[in-house]
């Protein structure tokens, strides 16, 4: 049965290969962008292109008011059952130099946007008696990272909401999970990192693939992984 799945941060990287590969596998897929809305609809024209069924649309995952207008409009065709929340910025500092409005802004996207993203939808998943939610979360949130004291704050409360939202709604059918990719080849670590820091610091001595993140994401979206709930999965190529 078609299933409706809303990929936060679904117009590049990342979240449009969890886009392609929930498409793939029969779902009805909303793309989501903030500003972006020509990449979040060129991902769903090439879903649509493919045979998938796939729509766009935009909105502040920050903005509480608008993002509960903008689910509204989305669930009077139905409940959203698969959930990606993937959105998520970088705004990098030292510690002892990060500015509070660098340390709001990455809170705000990756953490509020979890609330304001998840909670209209839990009801009308809860009705449903079968749900899905993910988080895309980072290596970062699990061994640290130099520069990202706020970027791992935020991906890391994400894995306590997470397990805790996992407990209150195993009984319902609906699973909750985070995924933390370590480092994937994406345009957002282009100039990060070079071959030799990635062989140094990967134990498979490569980046990652997106198509690798989106597998691992339609599993867990899928009917198979009914008994896996309230874990945070790493995809990091060895990384402790």
């Amino acid at each position: 049965m078609k299933k409706r799945a809303l990929v936060t941060g679904g117009s590049g990287g990342i979240g449009a290969a969890i886009c392609q590969r929930l498409a793939a596998d029969g779902h009805h897929v909303i793309v989501h962008a903030h500003r972006a809305l020509d990449k979040a609809e060129a991902t769903a024209q090439a879903i649509r292109a493919s045979g998938g069924s796939a729509e766009a649309v935009a909105f502040d995952v920050t903005d509480r008011s608008a993002c509960a207008g903008a689910l509204a409009a989305l669930t009077e065709a139905g409940a959203i059952q698969i959930l990606v929340n993937n959105a998520g910025i970088h705004d990098d500092a030292v510690f002892p130099g990060m500015s509070g409005e660098q340390w709001d802004r990455v809170v705000d996207v990756s953490l509020n946007g979890f609330y304001n993203v998840t909670q209209p939808l839990t009801l009308p998943m809860i009705r449903t008696r079968w749900g899905r939610i993910l988080s895309i979360s980072s290596v970062a949130a699990v061994m640290g990272n130099r520069g990202q004291v706020n970027y791992a704050a935020a991906k890391g409360a994400l894995h306590s909401a997470s397990k805790a939202l996992a407990l209150e709604l195993a009984s319902r059918g609906i699973t909750v999970n985070a995924v933390a990719p370590g480092i994937i080849e994406t345009d957002m670590i282009d100039g990060a990192f070079n071959q030799e820091a990635i062989k140094r610091l990967v134990p498979m001595q490569r980046a990652g693939q997106v198509a690798e993140v989106a597998d691992l994401v339609a599993f867990l979206a899928s009917d198979q992984a009914a008994y896996i709930s309230g874990q945070v999965i790493s995809i990091n190529g060895g990384m402790c």
